[in-house]
């Protein structure tokens, strides 16, 4: 497959490293020659200099026989007409777009990306797919990650293992003979910073991130076995009032048991925008790491602190703050993964990366065929995998033992029709299975071989 990228930023350049490193021909466009040269430098990829929205640009990256365009630029205009430029000049039959202005994201406005209008088939909105991600933190407190899969009857849990864990120094293997009705499985385990697939002999320890793959009915269940203790939340404080925090706070006041949401914005302008814009949600104007405005804001008996300004260390410091005045949680928004691991030390007990939840969604788009969702695990490290099971594929009608699965993968769960199925060795695969699968980054190309995935256009 021909890919156009177009914003060869930590977005744009992670998507590329993605689909350079299995196989696609991708060339990348920036108006900044030193993000192209890093780009070429450290992927497979080509690179033009220029601005993406020029035909002439386009052309000189291959447009007249790309099968996708990606443009992912800082800017939403500069992405909509480059869109449009590879429809009418250069018939690019799929075209995924960053767009950053609610406006453009407006129900009401939707007709706008009709093909004979602008013609845009899929808008991904990085703000709402990160407010997406911190309501999701904010519904399972107990993990640092936390996302649905399988027609939302299984559960992806990232869970810290502490010193009270129960289940901790016990190798994985007995923890199928000592909860033979759970329906979960330890599919990665992070430790020392290296995230790796564990095999039935490997232990937990405390200190390390486990990625457990659950039934949604199992979740309370699960966290219970794992040391963590689910709690309601009713007191929540919002450090930052832009499109992220806005979108969390509309969202907690349309839910219909009684929040208390509070808000810190430090900007005048959109403080006001924020207070105009919300209707039972409290909104300070000021310094989200003043202690006096967080006593105000009721920290010390908040349950939850969100933080998510546009500057990481901001958010760092808050969520730091705000736990050491009281606050029972705290989820931290942090753009720069070498940061991750300060986490840990620093107390922060959830945190959300807007480039893997951006990543992750395109990526869902990119490998459209049979696959249904793909979710992007830590740094890129990882994915998972959901992808309904074809007639065609190596693995169909055979069980998972006679399957030649990579060392870096693991089968997390099957949906069989609207049953979900916990897999073991002697789990038969169907054709029209739904079936998800954990696979470190390397491994992904040999997974989608067994898939037989491709591109399907609409």
């Amino acid at each position: 497959m021909k890919v156009i990228i177009c914003g060869a930023g930590q977005v744009g350049w992670q998507i590329a490293r993605h689909l350079a490193g299995e196989r696609n021909d991708v060339t990348v466009v920036d108006s900044n020659p030193d993000l192209v040269r890093r780009a070429t430098d450290t992927l497979d990829v080509q690179g033009i200099a220029g601005f993406a929205s020029y035909p002439d640009i386009l052309d000189r990256a291959g447009a007249r026989d790309a099968d996708m365009i990606i443009a992912a630029t800082h800017s939403d205009e500069v992405n909509m007409v480059t869109c449009q430029v590879a429809h009418s000049v250069f018939a690019i039959r799929r075209k995924i777009a960053r767009l950053r202005a609610q406006s453009y994201l407006d129900a009401i406005y939707s007709d706008l990306y009709r093909r004979d209008h602008l013609p845009i088939d899929v808008v991904i909105s990085p703000e709402r797919e990160v407010a997406e991600a911190a309501l999701k933190r904010l519904a399972s407190p107990s993990s640092f990650d936390i996302h649905n899969f399988l027609d939302n009857k299984a559960v992806l849990l990232g869970i810290s293992i502490d010193p009270d864990c129960p289940v901790v120094n016990t190798p994985l293997r007995q923890l199928t003979d000592l909860f033979s009705t759970l329906r979960a499985i330890v599919v990665g385990i992070r430790r020392d910073g290296a995230l790796f697939v564990p095999s039935a002999k490997d232990q937990l320890f405390t200190g390390d991130d486990a990625y457990i793959f659950t039934h949604s009915d199992d979740v309370r269940r699960t966290l219970e076995i794992f040391g963590k203790h689910e709690t309601q939340q009713h007191r929540i404080v919002v450090i930052g009032g832009g499109n992220v925090g806005l979108a969390v706070a509309r969202t907690l006041e349309q839910r219909t048991e009684r929040l208390r949401v509070r808000m810190i914005e430090r900007d005048r302008k959109m403080a006001e925008r924020a207070a105009d814009a919300l209707d039972r949600t409290i909104v300070l104007n000021g310094d989200g790491l003043d202690s006096a405005l967080l006593d105000e804001a009721g920290i010390a008996t908040a349950d939850a602190v969100l933080t998510v300004t546009d500057d990481d260390k901001v958010n760092l410091l808050a969520a730091v703050r705000s736990k050491e005045m009281g606050c029972k949680m705290s989820i931290c928004l942090v753009n720069d993964p070498t940061l991750v691991p300060l986490m840990g030390p620093l107390d922060v007990d959830a945190w959300i990366n807007p480039r893997s939840t951006t990543v992750s969604s395109i990526l869902r788009h990119v490998r459209h065929g049979r696959v249904r969702g793909v979710y992007s695990v830590g740094d890129a490290e990882a994915e998972v995998i959901e992808a309904q099971v074809l007639s065609t594929s190596p693995m169909a009608g055979r069980k998972i033992r006679d399957i030649a699965f990579p060392e870096g993968t693991m089968v997390c769960g099957l949906l069989k029709g609207d049953r979900m199925v916990k897999p073991v060795a002697d789990t038969r695969i169907d054709d029209g299975d739904l079936i998800a699968i954990f696979a470190m980054a390397d491994d992904v190309p040999e997974v989608e071989r067994l898939l037989q995935v491709s591109i399907d256009f609409f």
